[in-house]
């Protein structure tokens, strides 16, 4: 069993830098409810979702702490979506997207990755047949929709980590991403699909969601 501690937690996920920026009794608040949620949601602990939690629970953890001391509602979402939203590191993906693998490598590299990075509460659909100028595949189940919904909190959250692929993948060289619904905003699963176009070829990007 992978061992969950609050502070290797939060070191470990995206608000290392957002926790360093708090004021002690802030700190010591987000610790005391990081320990009750890991106790509470002890079922979802396993070693693939280790990585997800270290993002989930601080989330839920820091906005109560920053709305327990003086934050609106408002307040805290802007720290927590901006600093959520900084740790990502959209450049290294429009990088490798100009290797004119990248797209066989993401059919290996993605559902080997889902694999040992998804434990309780994921399920995934994938197409191998696919031409070799697209990829997609489909979540069916969301463990960020599982506990966001349990706290009443999916409609604030949920949108926010979606909104993580947009950036991760929004502007690939000559890629689309295109995706239509998510389980987060209400749909019925998360369907991710990437085109790649030719380098002459003239088209729109998707608008995804």
């Amino acid at each position: 069993m992978k061992k969950y501690t609050p502070i290797k937690m939060i070191r470990a996920g995206r608000y290392k830098v957002c926790f360093d920026g708090l004021e002690s009794e802030v700190q010591a608040g987000v610790l005391y409810r990081m320990e009750t949620l890991i106790t509470d949601n002890r079922e979802w602990c396993d070693k693939g979702n280790y990585g997800h939690l270290c993002n989930i629970l601080p989330t839920i953890a820091i906005d109560e702490a920053l709305q327990a001391h003086g934050k609106t509602a408002d307040e805290a979402y802007e720290i927590i979506s901006t600093h959520m939203w900084a740790a990502l590191t959209p450049e290294m993906y429009i990088k490798l997207s100009r290797l004119p693998f990248f797209l066989s490598v993401m059919r290996k590299i993605i559902p080997l990755g889902f694999k040992y990075g998804s434990g309780k509460g994921w399920r995934y659909v994938w197409h191998p047949d696919d031409p070799k100028d697209r990829y997609h595949f489909e979540t069916l189940e969301c463990l960020y929709r599982h506990i966001f919904e349990k706290y009443g909190l999916l409609e604030r959250f949920g949108p926010m980590f979606c909104h993580s692929d947009i950036i991760n993948y929004g502007n690939l060289y000559n890629l689309d991403f295109i995706r239509t619904q998510t389980l987060c905003q209400g749909g019925d699963k998360c369907d991710f699909c990437f085109v790649r176009h030719r380098k002459c070829e003239v088209w729109e990007r998707t608008k995804s969601i």
